[in-house]
């Protein structure tokens, strides 16, 4: 699993690779906080190159969509493949978060917002 940490026109975008599980969450944790607890309007979360996103995982999104409105920050993520969207989708989490196909896309949401 991989962390690391882009700009897309002027909004951080933490792009994460991998499996997603209890193993290997603090990098992504660590990752989510910090950048939420810095002076941008908001993050992109990149879940395109996620492989496996267990409960770990979702918790994670939990928290961090919690801190973010704590801190009046907008959090978006991006995911294409099932690994990412079914779980979102079975816990709600879909409706809770800007999910969009591209970088590009959750960006704009970011940036509109």
């Amino acid at each position: 699993m991989t962390v690391d940490v882009t700009r897309y026109r002027g909004v951080p975008v933490l792009t994460v690779r991998g499996e997603l599980d209890s193993t290997t969450i603090m990098p992504v944790r660590t990752g989510l906080f910090d950048q939420l607890d810095r002076g941008h309007r908001g993050l992109v979360v990149d879940l395109s190159g996620v492989t496996f996103m267990g409960s770990t995982g979702l918790q994670a999104l939990v928290d961090a969509i919690a801190h973010s409105r704590r801190s009046g920050k907008v959090l978006a993520v991006t995911a294409r493949h099932r690994a990412v969207l079914l779980p979102m989708r079975l816990t709600g989490l879909d409706r809770a978060v800007a999910v969009r196909a591209t970088v590009h896309e959750a960006a704009v949401a970011v940036l509109s917002s």
